[in-house]
């Protein structure tokens, strides 16, 4: 039996694997450079060929998460090696994928043996049962750490206090003992808070005015930076200056908190009452035959669209839609509007300036030839005359232009080489 061991030693050719979990609770435990040491010490002890060593500090929580370690069972099946060598069961696998797949080696003969500083696991039926138990309950251990967690949370928002960092007006105190206040007011930041749903609320501030507001009163955050829009309306819909909060965000589990509230509760739904008490299309939501095409010239935004209504005295309703910049670089861009009628017509006038995809018209051109005579006809030519007419590519854009549908606009812009760009109201190529 000792016969078979000695020589069972030395067909293996053992990988060291040392990993430092980032897992609490293994913290404490050896470090990657204890474990090295003291496995080499066992090998040499023991004979143990030790053809490499590989370190990771990854978690071994999640299935295939571990790059070194799914390196080192791919080299296993290369026959690199056919041992591992680590300091203990959990090192290798806390979760049922990485344990199968290390079990699979061992049933298959490419890992002939795991040893560890305490424990050998190879082809048996009782040792790979271990194996299993082990890794089994290392999972098991971290099921229930992620249950302690959550009940951990559950408890810290029943008593008032908010996981995580508080908002923009408030600092955390990491360093508050067991009960004490762990959130109190910045007393820098929260009159203006405080000011920024007053203003909403009171005097029908938008969300770019607030942020005109915030430039013009030099308020910073925490970082010394400007507020962004986004951040804006983040702050607009955050009940926690209330004195509630929801957690998880999006769960609808609403906690009373334990902190000062900034504002009232009637503050706060006034403030929410007029951002969304006149509905509106935005410009951008409906999709125009030009936006997202042409590019402002002075700022370098992009060209939006927004239509309006005129309504006479006799019920006569015109239609307008006006191409105007986005001001996504530049809010206070002062390009002006262009209606779409007087678009078109520079449009019109700038194609014989571009250079147009001969291809890509080219292969409609056949299919819209009865369409565009069509047109030709409405403008006073004999059929005669339309026999000799050519249907060019750039004749077919000015056509799709003027009689096109608005997917054809779109596809037809989408051919043309070279950026156009909205200046002054007057279009041109850059």
């Amino acid at each position: 039996m000792e016969q078979e061991q000695d020589n069972l030693q030395e067909k293996v050719r053992y990988c060291l694997y040392a990993r430092k979990s980032t897992e609490q609770d293994e913290l404490q435990a050896l470090s990657i450079d204890s474990q090295i040491k003291e496995m080499l010490d066992m090998a040499n002890k023991e004979g143990m060929n030790i053809v490499e060593i590989r370190k990771e500090s990854h978690s071994a929580k999640d299935s295939g998460q571990r790059p070194v370690f799914n390196q080192l069972l791919m080299d296993i099946k290369k026959g690199m090696f056919n041992g591992i060598l680590c300091w203990a069961p959990d090192r290798l696998s806390r979760n049922a994928g990485d344990l199968g797949s290390t079990v699979d080696l061992i049933d298959q003969g490419h890992l002939l043996e795991i040893r560890t500083h305490s424990q050998k696991f190879t082809n048996n039926p009782n040792e790979k049962f271990l194996l299993m138990i082990l890794g089994s309950q290392a999972k098991l251990e971290n099921d229930h750490k992620g249950e302690n967690v959550k009940r951990g949370l559950r408890a810290k928002c029943e008593q008032g206090w908010r996981p995580g960092l508080p908002p923009l007006g408030y600092w955390h105190d990491k360093y508050a003992n067991k009960g004490q206040k762990k959130v109190f007011i910045d007393t820098e930041r929260a009159p203006h808070i405080k000011k920024m749903f007053e203003l909403v609320a009171y005097e029908n501030y938008s969300g770019r005015d607030l942020d005109i507001w915030l430039r013009k009163n030099n308020v910073k955050t925490k970082k010394g930076k400007n507020f962004t829009l986004s951040m804006v309306y983040r702050i607009l819909a955050e009940r926690f200056y209330y004195g509630d909060f929801e957690y998880p965000v999006g769960s609808g589990k609403i906690y009373k908190g334990s902190h000062e509230p900034i504002i009232s509760k009637e503050l706060f739904m006034k403030t929410r009452e007029n951002l969304t008490v006149a509905p509106r299309r935005h410009p951008g939501t409906i999709d125009y035959a030009f936006t997202r095409l042409f590019y402002c010239g002075k700022c370098g935004s992009g060209i939006s669209a927004e239509e309006k209504f005129k309504h006479q005295k006799n019920g006569t309703v015109h239609r307008y839609v006006y191409y105007h910049c986005t001001r996504g670089k530049d809010r206070n861009c002062k390009e002006k509007a262009i209606r779409e009628e007087d678009l078109i017509k520079q449009m019109v006038n700038l194609i014989d300036k571009i250079e147009v995809d001969q291809l890509k018209i080219g292969e409609k051109v056949k299919a819209e030839m009865d369409r565009f005579r069509k047109f030709s006809s409405m403008l006073g030519q004999t059929a005669e005359q339309l026999k000799n007419v050519n249907l060019d590519a750039r004749n077919y854009a000015k056509y799709i232009l003027l009689e096109g549908s608005k997917e054809e606009k779109r596809e037809l812009l989408e051919c043309m080489r070279g950026k156009v760009v909205l200046k002054n109201k007057e279009l041109f190529v850059k």
